[in-house]
C-alpha cells in the first residue's frame, strides 16, 4: 500500500500485515495494519512508527512524500511493539528529530533503546506543538490500553489520531470507514470493533467513559477518528464514539452465550436441551465449544451477550485444561454487567461447577445457582432438568438485562 493523503497534506504511510493470526494471543483471522501519520508542515511531523518487520515498508511510504532525514518531530503516541518498534530505524534516518511522548512512555523506551543522544520532550494533556499550519494537541489516555498511551489531536483538521483506541484487526485495502462497508459490510466493521474492545479494552470500561467525556469538555470538534489498527473513521467518527460509550456502559445482547468443552461428550450433550430451554424462552443462544474456537472469539461472544453459561467436565477434581484457559482470560479483562451460571458431569466425584462458580464470584459477576450437574452420561431424568435450567436462567437474563435498556 502507498501512502495515502487523509487530510491536506497528512498522510498514512503505516503498512498491512495480512499474514498475521496471532496478535499476542488475540486470533487475527484477517491480519492487521500498522497505521502512522505523517504531516507535511513546516515541520515535518511523524506520529508513531509500525512494527519493526515494516520498517522498511514505512521508511519507503515516508520516502514517497519526503526524503526522511527531513523530518523534525516524531511523537510517540504508545510504546507497544507495534508501534515503536520502528522508531530506531526512523532516527538513523532523522538523527536530529525532536520527539514528543509521555514521562512514562520515556521510561518505556529507554528499556528498548538507547535514547541518550536523542531530543526527548515530555508532554502532558494540553501541551501543544505548532508545527506551521498544523497544531499538535496532546491527550494523555493512560491505560488506554497501557500507562504510557496518549492521543494527539490535530486542531485545524478536526483529525484525531487516537493510538489503539477505535482500531480494528482488520487487513484492507479500504483506508477509510466508508471504504470498507462498500466493499465488505457495515456489519463486518461493527463486529470488529467489539471483538477489538471486547479482547483489549473490556477492563477499562470506566477509563474509555471518563476519557471521551474529557474529550467532549475539552469541546473540540471532530471529522475524523485515525486508529493506529484498521480503517479510519470520516464516515462516521460518532459512530465508534458512541459504541464505545455503550460498550463502556454495559450495553450489549439480550442473549446467552454457553461456552463450553467436553471429554466424553457429556458435557456437550447437556448444552443441547439447555439451549433449547433458552431459546424456549424467547431469548437467543449461541453454544460455543472452546477447542473448536480461537479464545479471542470465545472471549467475544461473552462480551455479545448478557448471560453466560460455562460448561465443563469434572477432570482430576477440577476443571477441563481448556475451561480453565478460558476462565484466565476473562478473569484478566475483568468483565461486569453480565448474569453467569455453570453445568457439567463428572464421574465418581465432582468439583468443575463448584469450582466455575468460585471462579464466577471472585470476579464479582453476579451468578444463577446452583447449576446443573450430570454423573457419567446425561440421563433423560438429567435432560428435563437442563431444559428447566435454560429456562430458568433465560427468565433471569430477561430480568438482569432489563436494568440496561
Amino acid at each position: 500500500m502507498k501512502a495515502i493523503e487523509i487530510k491536506p497534506d497528512i498522510y498514512w504511510v503505516g503498512a498491512i500485515d495480512w499474514a498475521v493470526r496471532d496478535f499476542h494471543g488475540y486470533v487475527t483471522p484477517s491480519g492487521t495494519s500498522y497505521n502512522n501519520y505523517l504531516i507535511m508542515d513546516d515541520d515535518i511531523t511523524l506520529v508513531d512508527t509500525v512494527k519493526y518487520d515494516f520498517a522498511e515498508v514505512g521508511i519507503k511510504n515516508i520516502s514517497t512524500i519526503v526524503e526522511p532525514s527531513k523530518i523534525k518531530n516524531i511523537v510517540v503516541n504508545h510504546i507497544e511493539n507495534d508501534h515503536v518498534s520502528a522508531l530506531d530505524r526512523i532516527m538513523e534516518l532523522a538523527p536530529d528529530a525532536a520527539i514528543y511522548i509521555t514521562e512514562r512512555g520515556k521510561k518505556g523506551i529507554e528499556r528498548f533503546f538507547d535514547i541518550s543522544k536523542w531530543n526527548i520532550n515530555l508532554v502532558k494533556t494540553g501541551d501543544e506543538l505548532k508545527t506551521g499550519k498544523y497544531t499538535l494537541s496532546f491527550i494523555e489516555t493512560p491505560m488506554l490500553h497501557w500507562p504510557d498511551s496518549m492521543m494527539t489531536y490535530v486542531k485545524e483538521a478536526k483529525l484525531l489520531i487516537s493510538q489503539d483506541a477505535f482500531g480494528q484487526h482488520i487487513a484492507t485495502t479500504a483506508r477509510f470507514d466508508d471504504e470498507f462497508i462498500e466493499c465488505a459490510s457495515h456489519a463486518e466493521l461493527e463486529e470488529s470493533v467489539i471483538d477489538y474492545y471486547a479482547n483489549i479494552l473490556m477492563p477499562f470500561g470506566n477509563l474509555i467513559k471518563s476519557k471521551i467525556a474529557q474529550i467532549q469538555k475539552m469541546g473540540i470538534p471532530i471529522d475524523m477518528i485515525a486508529p493506529d489498527h484498521g480503517v479510519i473513521w470520516r464516515g462516521e467518527p460518532e459512530r465508534v464514539l458512541e459504541m464505545y460509550l455503550d460498550m463502556a456502559n454495559g450495553k450489549t445482547n439480550l442473549r446467552v452465550a454457553i461456552i463450553y468443552d467436553t471429554m466424553w461428550h457429556s458435557t456437550e450433550i447437556m448444552t443441547q436441551p439447555i439451549m433449547q430451554g433458552i431459546k424456549d424462552s424467547g431469548v437467543d443462544c449461541k453454544v460455543i465449544k472452546l477447542r473448536a474456537t480461537p479464545m479471542s472469539g470465545a472471549i467475544k461472544e461473552f462480551w455479545n451477550s448478557r448471560g453466560c453459561l460455562i460448561g465443563s467436565p469434572t477432570l482430576n477434581n477440577e476443571v477441563f485444561p481448556s475451561v480453565a484457559e478460558f476462565m484466565t482470560h476473562l478473569r484478566g479483562l475483568r468483565p461486569k454487567d453480565r448474569i453467569t451460571g455453570a453445568f457439567g458431569s463428572y464421574g465418581w466425584g465432582g468439583g468443575a461447577v463448584k469450582w466455575l462458580y468460585n471462579e464466577l464470584s471472585s470476579m464479582k459477576l453476579e451468578t444463577f445457582e446452583p447449576g446443573v450437574q450430570a454423573q457419567y452420561r446425561p440421563s433423560p431424568d438429567d435432560m428435563d432438568k437442563c431444559y428447566e435450567f435454560g429456562k430458568e436462567f433465560a427468565a433471569k437474563v430477561r430480568e438482569y438485562h432489563s436494568k440496561y435498556e
